[in-house]
């Protein structure tokens, strides 16, 4: 009967086959032990101005009552009275489910049946309990920002 390897012996011959294969992978292939440096990359911020953060819409694009949902940032705005501004998550919070429209003063998922108050995010109707969580934004000019 044998007995199976004890835990750091797996983790120890582990991590030297990681150390090989990365030293491997930077080295140069005329059999040197000399490593180099893994290559320079470039990585670019984020688009913003001067205010910070990715612009998400105009305030134009946004109606006074109701709100847009950005399925791809994963964020819904709101405008619950003229020229105030919320956002929140677009994550329900009862099963995580995108929310799929705002209407009639609430951010509705189609999952369950879940609304929330373009207000605060505060549950309209159930299943969900909790409301949806902040977002961060900025209103400058015509620009509303995801901070």
């Amino acid at each position: 009967m044998t007995n199976p390897p004890a835990r750091r012996t797996v983790l120890g011959t582990g991590g030297a086959a990681a150390l090989l294969v990365g030293c491997s992978k930077y080295g140069d292939s005329g059999g040197s032990s000399q490593v180099s440096a893994p290559p320079a990359t470039s990585v670019s911020p984020p688009a913003s101005g001067a205010a910070g953060g990715t612009e998400l819409a105009r305030t134009s694009d946004i109606p006074v009552g109701g709100g847009k949902i950005f399925k791809d940032r994963k964020v819904v705005v709101t405008q619950p009275t003229k020229d105030e501004f919320k956002a929140f998550s677009a994550i329900c919070t009862h099963q995580g489910c995108t929310v799929s429209t705002v209407a009639d003063g609430t951010i509705d998922c189609p999952c369950h049946g879940s609304r929330f108050r373009i207000a605060d995010a505060s549950v309209a109707a159930g299943p969900a309990t909790r409301p949806l969580p902040a977002e961060k934004i900025t209103v400058e000019g015509n620009s509303i920002r995801l901070v």
